[in-house]
């Protein structure tokens, strides 16, 4: 049990791997939401059949003319993405965007409401993963 009362939960691992047991890989709370926001991130609206307004479209600005009004507008996007999709399983604590020629870095601290966990994290494409 965790300090919430809560029994540990696993979800299947993002992106989807084979385990050293050979099993599907699997994630704990912490590791699974840290994976569904990895995906809210680099997802571009219309990549998903049934949820085509699903993402953020991160990957889709990583070659626009960098400068403040980029920067404002990603963290705009990130940020109504993030309450939109996520708001019930994370609380954003703070979330700075920067992107940088065809790289785009997120650093999000945010806690996991199930767990109340603080978690501090950094997230990373690149324009020419697309």
């Amino acid at each position: 049990m965790t300090g919430t009362g809560r029994a540990p939960r696993t979800d299947i691992a993002f992106p989807f791997r084979i385990d050293r047991r050979g099993r599907t890989a699997d994630a704990g709370d912490d590791e699974h939401v840290r994976d569904m926001i990895e995906q809210l991130l680099f997802t571009s609206p219309g990549e998903r059949v049934m949820r085509p307004d699903f993402g953020c479209g991160l990957l889709d600005l990583v070659f626009s003319p960098a400068g403040p009004e980029l920067a404002s507008a990603l963290q705009l996007s990130v940020q109504a993405a993030l309450q939109r999709w996520l708001g019930d399983v994370i609380e954003v604590s703070s979330l700075e965007v920067v992107s940088e020629e065809s790289v785009v870095r997120i650093h999000l601290v945010y806690v996991v409401r199930r767990t109340g966990s603080r978690r501090d994290e950094w997230f990373e494409g690149r324009g020419d993963a697309v």
